[in-house]
């Protein structure tokens, strides 16, 4: 699944060095490749809402929709939230998702190793004594404080309805309101940050992989190549070389024009 770190680099290197072009050190490396590899995992996303307005092809390997979503599927995760009883809102868990750990943190909070930002919600399901799993409806504000004003739209256990903000969740009924529910939640995580981990014990100090302290990119194998020519993008600007920056954009939008031609 992974794509390997030191490969992406050393091909990195290989292009911009081969003119004598310029270098690009490996704090710049993460720094960009981290930024790539976020800006090919939102386009998901906006690609998945554009292939659900078109018509498919019904055909293995060539759903659009169905491939993208395999794409996202590595950092769907899921897990049980936590009630707080002194407010009486359910918060979102801390789960697992292979040898992640994903941690409700916020964007100035630093992270720990192999621990992940929360990127989306996805839904809130109820899981019952006994009986079926049931998906809880999502609300609006309004429509979260007005739905009790009639019997005929009143949530009940069995059509529960719930408020999400400021990663809070509120819940309707409130007979749901207590330690023993088990409500759980599935949500979409932010890749990891890149890193190029390296000791400095090569040759008068070079720089020698260190893959123990490396973070891979987590894009699917198909991507390598689109990550290669957006870090050489970047790294045109970095060292000033509009040649790259005309080269890979170019190779970048003929790849794309491919995609949804």
């Amino acid at each position: 699944m992974a794509i390997n770190v030191d490969t992406v680099y050393k091909t990195v290197l290989l292009i911009l060095n081969k003119e004598q072009r310029g270098y690009i050190t490996p704090d710049e490396f993460n720094k960009t490749a981290t930024q790539v590899q976020l800006d090919i995992f939102e386009q998901y996303f906006d690609d998945l809402n554009q292939q659900l307005r078109v018509p498919q092809a019904d055909y293995d390997y060539a759903d659009r929709q169905m491939n993208i979503d395999e794409k996202i599927s590595y950092f769907k995760v899921q897990g049980q939230c936590g009630l707080s009883t002194t407010n009486n809102f359910f918060v979102l868990p801390e789960s697992a998702a292979g040898n992640v750990t994903f941690a409700m943190k916020y964007a100035n909070e630093p992270l720990g190793k192999d621990e992940a930002y929360f990127y989306r919600l996805g839904t809130i399901t109820y899981i019952p004594p006994t009986g079926y799993p049931v998906e809880l409806q999502r609300l609006q504000r309004s429509d979260f404080y007005n739905i009790d004003k009639s019997p005929l739209t009143r949530p009940t256990e069995e059509y529960p309805c719930y408020l999400y903000e400021g990663n809070r969740v509120y819940i309707k009924p409130t007979s749901l309101l207590n330690a023993s529910t088990n409500i759980e939640a599935s949500m979409i995580r932010k890749p990891l940050d890149i890193n190029w981990g390296f000791q400095t014990n090569g040759p008068g100090g070079s720089y020698i992989w260190d893959s123990s302290t490396s973070q891979n990119f987590e894009l699917e194998q198909s991507e390598q190549v689109n990550i290669i020519l957006r870090i050489l993008q970047y790294s045109g600007i970095v060292i000033r070389d509009p040649q790259i920056i005309q080269a890979a954009s170019a190779e970048l939008a003929q790849n794309e024009a491919n995609k949804k031609s």
